[in-house]
């Protein structure tokens, strides 16, 4: 089940605890990251394996749009993950949102 971007601002803001992974490159994340663990898509085989006792728990992944998250999202329930969420829009749907 997908997140939208007004959903995590609730969690974050209620200090809900889940695992946060940004699949952005580290440039994006430099220019404006909104405090999830920087972990690039081309790395998701590692952050598996970094995530693997973590496989119930929520997981929420996010990038610029909502592609790459997706992606990443496929893989880690590919994995055996039970509980990947993607953020809709990403970033943009985010700054559409809140700002920068």
């Amino acid at each position: 089940m997908d997140i939208t971007v007004s959903e995590l601002k609730s969690k974050i803001e209620s200090g809900e605890r889940f695992i946060f992974l940004d699949v952005r490159e580290p440039a994006e994340y430099n220019e404006f990251n909104i405090g999830a663990t920087l972990r690039p898509l081309g790395m998701i085989e590692q952050t598996a394996q970094e995530f693997a006792d973590h496989k119930n728990d929520e997981i929420v992944v996010h990038c610029r749009s909502g592609a790459r998250s997706g992606a990443a999202k496929d893989y880690l329930t590919a994995q055996g993950f039970t509980n990947v969420r993607n953020v809709l829009g990403g970033i943009l749907a985010w700054q559409d949102s809140f700002g920068s």
